[in-house]
């Protein structure tokens, strides 16, 4: 059982008394190069922006010989050449526990509603291996979506994917409301990846609704955010999922609004480190 000591005691176990730190030696856009610290793929660093005492959480993705790049979660307002880089010593991780329920989390795991700071029971890596093949379950029992026509018409296996094709602007997300209102599964996780500040809010007033958000925990990354927080809010999204159904042992239904958003997210991060020109999108291919 939490108690009010417990975000005191999880501060002081994770302070650092060794820092790494290095300097910022060039910014691109979202990209940011510094000479140092040391760190490993994927480590979150802090940058210390000198004005206003501020600073930017950002994300090691990329080394060349002493050259770190990283990407912002934020804004790049501030950050000059000569800010102080300081390595965390941890990769992107979501703090977890029953009480996201009817909570809203921002990419990084954290309180995006104003409703107070959340105490985790434990910490999920966001970016996590996928289960081995032979361990996947089969899909032998069916799940109750609550609508009718999907009920009817299909059948819905538990730790089935299902896509949802549609059109802009026909009814993707309030289907998506009516499943998560009526499911029988225990919990859901919705994420909200690329969507306008606007359709947040209507998503959780209209579509998911006081009753839908009591099982629920939600991830919202908006359009206005970066590319790297839109990808990795569908990873924190996941990890939630992962807590409720390993830890917890519950059904959980997973939501992601939009996933072509994501992908769109995971191309202009590989176009910022000049993987893939920006104007190359993503080919199908026949196999």
């Amino acid at each position: 059982m939490s108690s009010i000591f417990d975000k005191y005691i999880h501060g002081v176990e994770e302070t650092e008394t060794i820092l790494f730190t290095g300097k910022v030696t060039r910014v691109k856009g979202m990209l940011i190069e510094s000479q140092g610290p040391q760190s490993v793929i994927g480590e979150i660093c802090v940058i210390k922006i000198p004005y206003g005492n501020a600073s930017v959480m950002a994300e090691v993705v990329g080394l060349d010989e002493n050259t770190v790049q990283l990407m912002a979660y934020g804004e790049t307002k501030g950050i000059e050449v000569g800010c102080d880089v300081v390595a965390s010593g941890n990769v992107l991780r979501v703090g977890v526990g029953e009480n996201l329920l009817g909570r809203v989390l921002d990419a990084t795991g954290h309180a995006y509603d104003k409703k107070g700071e959340i105490v985790p029971e434990a910490y999920y890596p966001a970016v996590a291996s996928p289960p081995d093949p032979l361990d996947r379950k089969s899909i032998t029992e069916r799940i109750v979506t609550g609508v009718r026509a999907i009920d009817s018409l299909l059948a819905v296996g538990k730790g089935q994917r299902l896509g949802i094709f549609a059109g802009s602007g026909v009814g993707k997300s309030t289907l998506l409301g009516m499943i998560a209102r009526n499911t029988n599964a225990d919990i859901n996780v919705i994420a909200l990846i690329g969507e306008r500040g606007r359709e947040v809010v209507d998503f959780l007033e209209r579509d998911l609704g006081e009753e839908g958000l009591k099982r629920s925990v939600v991830i919202a990354a908006t359009s206005d955010q970066s590319p790297l927080c839109r990808l990795r809010g569908a990873y924190v999204a996941t990890a939630v999922a992962e807590y409720f159904r390993d830890i917890k042992r519950q059904n959980v239904l997973l939501l992601i609004d939009n996933i072509f958003r994501f992908v769109q997210a995971g191309n202009e991060v590989s176009s910022l480190m000049g993987r893939i020109p920006s104007h190359v999108g993503y080919q199908s291919t026949l196999a």
